[in-house]
């Protein structure tokens, strides 16, 4: 190898001598085993040869093949079924939104029951009160408090 002699060449590839270079040669991988192909399967009976003459006078011969069947298509339901799903759907929620009617008019009624017995009260309360103090006043019949000057001095009550 040759060594750098200036700081520069520090940063360049070393060169090799050609002499020392070796040479690795790969090890080959062992196979992997894969399945089996698969190999067509002949039909169960050897279909027979057949000739044919074309009007020309040419002679075609090969195999006879069965005519290919036409699948047997689903009956279809004349409604599909997304269609019944939906409609069952709207019937469910038609008889919730009912349901939901009925629950909201009978909290309303409660509400404007439970209204109309607050102001009741408010109301016999109110009543209660006036006749109290108006019938106090009226009879003369009540708590008689006879209040006398007094004098304070010096945080004493003198009566």
């Amino acid at each position: 190898m040759n060594e750098p002699t200036t700081p520069y060449d520090r940063h360049r590839p070393a060169v090799r001598d050609t002499a020392a270079v070796e040479v690795h040669h790969p090890t080959p991988l062992a196979p992997i085993p894969h399945a089996a192909p698969l190999v067509p399967m002949q039909p169960g009976t050897i279909p027979t040869v057949t000739s044919i003459v074309l009007p020309d006078g040419r002679v075609v011969t090969g195999y006879t093949l069965e005519p290919a069947k036409p699948e047997q298509v689903a009956t279809k339901p004349a409604v599909s079924r997304a269609a019944v799903n939906i409609a069952l759907g709207g019937m469910g929620f038609a008889a919730v939104c009912g349901g939901l009617v009925l629950l909201t008019t009978f909290i309303a009624a409660l509400a404007a029951l439970i209204h109309q017995l607050i102001i009741l009260a408010a109301v016999i309360f109110g009543g209660w009160v006036a006749v109290q103090v108006f019938s106090a006043s009226g009879r003369g019949g009540g708590t008689t408090v006879n209040i006398r000057k007094a004098v304070i001095k010096r945080n004493k009550f003198y009566g």
